[in-house]
């Protein structure tokens, strides 16, 4: 089974905390602490991913992605890329699976990707501007 956005919908929208809302062809989902994760259905992946803050605002990039790169293996099942999103970058969380995955693997990402977008921001914040060490 293919999930389309209708169905993945429903499927979370049962999720005490969280709230679903179809946007075009894909499903923003909000969860108690208002962190916010688009998912999308794109041929054979589900792509879940939200934003974690501007490009603009973080005061050394290269120290920045080195600590990315040498810790990203601590976050299971998210990975942290870059996004050109209206002409600005931005620092993304992302998961992926396959698009017949089982509902509770589905379920399974979009919780992993909650928890560690909330570890991200707080092991990042050293290299953000306004935040000292």
């Amino acid at each position: 089974m293919s999930w389309t956005p209708q169905q993945l919908h429903d499927l979370l929208a049962k999720r005490q905390g969280w709230h679903c809302s179809l946007e075009s062809d894909s499903l923003l989902i909000t969860n108690e602490e208002g962190l916010e994760a688009y998912l999308a259905v794109s041929g054979e992946q589900i792509i879940v991913e939200t934003l974690l803050f501007p490009a603009s605002v973080v005061t050394d990039t290269a120290a920045l992605n080195d600590t990315i790169l040498r810790t990203h293996q601590l976050f299971p099942l998210t990975t942290v890329g870059i996004s050109h999103i209206k002409g600005d970058d931005y620092y993304i969380a992302f998961g992926a699976l396959s698009s017949g995955s089982k509902e509770e693997s589905v379920q399974i990402e979009v919780e992993t990707l909650f928890r560690n977008t909330e570890a991200f921001l707080e092991l990042y914040q050293e290299h953000l501007q306004g935040v000292t060490s």
